[in-house]
C-alpha cells in the first residue's frame, strides 16, 4: 500500500470497544449457529488490536480470515 493509499484509509476506526486508532486491517467471520453459510459480518482493526480481535472470533470457533482494509472499503 503506497503513503497515498494509507492516508485515505484513516477513516476507517478499529472495531475494539475504546480504540479510537485507524483501521488497517479486514477482519471477515461468521458465527456458524446463527448464520447461514454465505452470511459474513465484518470488523476493521488497528495493528495493535487485529491478533486480539482475530483470537476472539476464532476462540469460538467461528470461521475468520484476515486481510488488509483497501482504501475502497474503508470508504465504504
Amino acid at each position: 500500500m503506497s503513503d497515498g493509499e494509507r492516508d485515505q484509509v484513516v477513516d476507517a476506526i478499529c472495531s475494539r470497544a475504546g480504540c479510537r486508532a485507524p483501521a488497517r486491517w479486514r477482519i471477515d467471520w461468521r458465527n456458524p449457529r446463527i448464520h447461514a453459510e454465505d452470511r459474513r459480518k465484518t470488523w476493521v482493526a488497528c495493528d495493535e488490536h487485529v491478533a486480539y480481535l482475530r483470537e476472539f472470533l476464532a476462540a469460538r470457533d467461528f470461521p475468520v480470515s484476515v486481510s488488509p482494509l483497501t482504501p475502497t472499503e474503508a470508504a465504504r
